[in-house]
């Protein structure tokens, strides 16, 4: 007798995963507000949820008093920023404006938000779920969980996109081609006229030598007259100097470039570079800092930057994945809460990742 083959059924899929809100919270400062959506959108990217951006506005000069201080009711903000019910699952929250708001939100939410505070908040840890610095920073706790540079919004995705969006205008270029990412004035450092022409001189004679093509681009903090000097001394190049006109191809230019030069004020930019796998050289600005000093030795010793010393060339390295590294310790510590609140039958558990 011959026995029917037995059927096998088909394991029941897992019930997908429900969805969660993100607030990417910021005062509105593009480097600022970059580092709270890259990271925003390296966990959505994980999980099934909706990013939210919110911008942090305090009426008066209420946003520039000591934090202890600025423990301030909603009543305090500007309209505008619409911090308000319904709270959102995950909060991930940049720069000092922000910090009243995290420092309130696990008590408005009566703790179903995940609060997850970037760069050193400078107030005690417990305030946060989460607190995520640069190693730079040199801060440590239970919750802290810190990594090189700073959370981004780069990805080979992004990369590959936005090439396409300059394709006619890049392809046509010699290489090497070299992408320069030009900051400016902060508290630590400033980019004189002086120093606008020592890195155009630098810039000029091996891009000449070497026949490539030049892929400027400017922050908002790039000093008039230094921007002036680098476009008169440097446009007679092949390449793009970007005026700050139109859709800005700093993406492109990461993806176009052969080598990246960076000037040494900014961690963004530094960090978004390194995460490429290309060459990254630092240029020298005016002023210092020592904890800009010990970024820049970090990605030294990870093999991704090095000092410009007038020539370009060529190395490798495994490309920097810490925003994708810090998103998934974000879910895996939202997951750990949730699981401890729900065999400890704590109601506000569905906070879940």
């Amino acid at each position: 007798m011959t026995r029917a083959p037995r059927s096998r059924k088909t394991p029941p899929k897992p019930p997908p995963e429900p969805p969660i809100i993100i607030w990417a919270l910021s005062d509105g400062r593009a480097g600022i507000e970059a580092q709270a959506v890259g990271l925003a959108d390296a966990i959505a990217r994980r999980r099934n949820a909706t990013v939210v951006v919110k911008r942090i506005a305090w009426k008066g000069q209420l946003g520039r008093f000591p934090w202890w201080l600025n423990l301030l009711p909603r009543r305090f903000m500007d309209p505008s920023s619409q911090i308000e019910p319904p709270w959102p699952d995950l909060m991930i929250a940049a720069g000092r404006a922000t910090l009243p708001v995290a420092i309130q939100m696990r008590r408005w939410s009566q703790g179903r938000t995940f609060v997850v505070q970037i760069q050193d908040p400078r107030t005690p840890l417990h305030f946060y779920d989460l607190v995520a610095p640069p190693n730079h920073d040199r801060v440590k706790g239970e919750n802290v969980v810190s990594i090189t540079g700073s959370p981004h919004r780069l990805t080979p995705a992004r990369l590959k996109t936005d090439y396409k969006a300059f394709a006619k205008a890049i392809d046509p270029l010699p290489h090497p081609r070299v992408a320069v990412l030009v900051g400016g004035r902060s508290k630590a450092f400033d980019l004189s006229q002086e120093r606008a022409a020592a890195i155009a001189n630098s810039l000029q004679l091996p891009l000449e030598q070497d026949g490539g093509s030049l892929l400027m681009t400017f922050s908002r903090r790039t000093p008039q007259a230094a921007r002036d000097l680098l476009h008169a001394r440097l446009h007679h190049l092949p390449g793009i100097i970007w005026d700050g006109e139109g859709p800005n191809p700093y993406f492109a230019f990461l993806a176009a470039a052969d080598y990246i030069l960076v000037t040494e004020d900014s961690a963004n930019m530094a960090t978004e570079a390194a995460s490429t796998g290309k060459p990254v050289f630092i240029l020298k600005m005016d002023g210092q800092s020592l904890k800009f000093r010990l970024l820049h030795e970090e990605l030294e010793s990870r093999g991704a930057a090095r000092p410009f010393g007038g020539a370009f060339h060529g190395w490798t390295y495994e490309p920097l994945k810490e925003t994708d590294r810090l998103a998934g310790e974000v879910l895996s510590r939202m997951a750990a809460r949730a699981e401890a609140r729900t065999s400890a039958g704590d109601p506000a558990a569905p906070d879940a990742a």
